[in-house]
């Protein structure tokens, strides 16, 4: 009898083992696999949200009335379609026809703001002032800044290659629906998923498209208080608020900090550069703090440990493209585990208070 129990401890414990080990080299591979294949998941990605948006944005016209009649299916996304390739268009054209010039007028930035800090460190002592200087030399921003700049316009422009995705993702919407039908035999069970796959899509499509109005907000309000002091291509940091308000917490700091930096080395009074940072400011803690909880709700129920895990990870595998992305996916993820009975329990952890929809 005890030579059975210890069989069984033994058989348990290599299959809990080999379960463990399974697990690690699935993981492995997923992340090798999302590595390997950035080059074909990050357009992807961006057309499945993109899409989501698409949706989102077709839907809410057809509830429109004309001569009281609704707007056509048709008629609705080919509108939507057209209004976002504007958007997309208009953003690619700032980032490509402005990157050159923010290239070539930062080093004079970089000598002006070196100036600038070399005061200002000079008062602290010479050793320090020594030290200060030979850190400053170290200091790269016209690299930093075109970095940012062409790593937003080189995601961009694959827009092509996501526009290619969009339309056979549209053709599968309705003959989706006909196949789970043809799919699952049980029709209770397919109302199920059916009820499921609708509950996940409006979720999905409600966080996507009002994370991308707000984030429009944060770039039209930091936009018209650097237009007021006649900012340096005010255009194209207000396209990276737009892009940057996607990145939780840090993604704010980076769109008031730019610009605010280019207002001080732009300028020789100091005003200039106290309205674009209490202004930008004032503009993304409206946006994030105020706004965005009203209408997002518990569709951004996120961990902050969560966020940040999220963030670290994304940027990691995909560069700036995945810092982008990071929080859009890892809540579209908490939202499918949300409507999944057996995975709700890890939505839960995912989520700030334990409390999901």
């Amino acid at each position: 009898m005890v030579d059975q129990i210890k069989t069984s401890s033994q058989s348990s414990g290599k299959a809990g083992l080999t379960f463990w080990y399974q697990l690690i080299v699935l993981l492995f591979l997923t992340i090798a696999s999302l590595v390997l294949a950035s080059s074909v998941l990050i357009p992807l990605f961006v057309a499945i949200l993109l899409f989501v948006l698409l949706t989102a944005t077709s839907d809410r016209i057809s509830r429109f009335k004309i001569l009281g009649h609704s707007v056509p299916n048709w008629l609705a996304h080919v509108g939507a379609l057209l209004l976002i390739l504007f958007g997309l268009l208009i953003i690619l054209s700032i980032l490509s026809s402005q990157a050159s010039e923010v290239s070539t007028a930062f080093p004079k930035y970089e000598e002006r703001l070196s100036g600038i800090l070399s005061k200002v460190v000079s008062l602290v002592g010479s050793e320090n002032y020594a030290a200060a200087q030979k850190a400053l030399k170290q200091i790269n921003l016209s690299g930093f800044a075109g970095s940012i700049i062409g790593s937003a316009g080189a995601f961009l422009s694959a827009f092509f290659l996501v526009l290619l995705y969009v339309p056979f993702m549209l053709f599968e919407r309705l003959p989706m629906r006909a196949k789970i039908d043809l799919a699952i035999a049980d029709p209770a069970f397919a109302d199920k998923v059916r009820g499921v796959l609708e509950s996940t899509s409006s979720s999905i499509q409600r966080y996507v498209g009002l994370k991308t109005f707000v984030s429009a907000l944060t770039g039209f309000g930091s936009y018209a208080v650097m237009w007021s002091v006649g900012l340096d291509f005010s255009e194209t940091w207000a396209v990276l608020a737009f892009l940057l308000n996607f990145i939780p917490t840090v993604g704010s700091i980076i769109g008031v900090a730019l610009p605010s930096l280019v207002a001080l080395v732009q300028f020789e009074a100091l005003s200039p550069f106290l309205i674009v940072l209490i202004g930008c400011g004032a503009v993304q803690f409206s946006v994030g703090n105020i706004l965005e909880p009203t209408l997002l709700g518990k569709s951004l129920n996120l961990s902050p440990l969560m966020v940040i895990l999220a963030l670290t990870f994304w940027t990691t595998i995909w560069g700036i493209p995945g810092a982008l992305m990071s929080v859009p996916i890892t809540v579209c993820i908490m939202i499918v585990l949300t409507n999944i009975p057996a995975t709700r329990p890890i939505a839960i952890l995912m989520s700030g208070d334990g409390r999901v929809g």
